[in-house]
């Protein structure tokens, strides 16, 4: 059986994490692996019915109630979807995960990193991503790709110095575990972006 591997994208809100994620889980199964996609926060009923309500854009959440909401979203989605798959030699490629956690709530937000670390290891047993996959672009250029979405979350509709901030905490967090976390440049070509993720992923794969 091969083994399963946890690989999470990051990136600001119009990166293009969901396209590139999808683009090569179909390598990845072209080439006869076992591809499990999904995303934070949601993933399993439960975590899907918390995204829902956390991402309302009608609703006013403090930065604590935002944080304990994707949490248990998180250790639901762990126990359903993820820790299955991982044991059954999938791999789980996953549209967001911790890293958003510290970068929102952490960075943006303004809760203590350490509160939020410790937090986090409860929700999630410990379990780490394998690889980290951040596709990094300046918010002023990819504010386009966000409006061309139309439909926005509540994160979304913050402004151009709340993007600037969460660039900012993927950035520092990528200084943080160079080894994990692996910065692709997002405003390349949607097909040069591919194939640096690919290349990334089969490092991983043959390491």
């Amino acid at each position: 059986m091969n083994k399963g591997y946890f690989i999470t994208l990051e990136g600001p809100d119009g990166s293009g994490k969901s396209t590139q994620l999808e683009l090569i889980a179909e390598y990845l199964r072209q080439n006869g692996r076992e591809v499990v996609c999904t995303r934070e926060p949601g993933g399993s009923e439960a975590a899907e019915r918390l995204r829902q309500l956390v991402l309302d854009p009608q609703l006013a959440i403090d930065a604590r109630t935002e944080t304990l909401l994707y949490l248990a979203a998180r250790a639901d989605h762990l126990d359903k979807v993820v820790r299955p798959a991982l044991a059954s030699g999938k791999i789980v490629l996953c549209d967001r995960f911790s890293d958003s956690t510290l970068v929102y709530q952490g960075f943006v937000r303004g809760l203590p990193l350490q509160e939020l670390l410790q937090l986090n290891t409860f929700a999630t047993g410990g379990l780490e991503p394998d690889l980290t996959l951040l596709l990094d672009g300046d918010p002023l250029l990819l504010a386009g790709r966000r409006s061309q979405r139309g439909v926005t979350d509540r994160f979304e509709n913050e402004g151009l110095a709340f993007q600037l901030k969460v660039r900012q905490g993927f950035v520092e967090l990528s200084k943080a575990y160079p080894q994990r976390i692996r910065v692709i440049d997002a405003l390349q070509e949607q097909e040069s972006v591919r194939g640096c993720l690919i290349s990334e992923l089969e490092a991983l794969l043959k390491g």
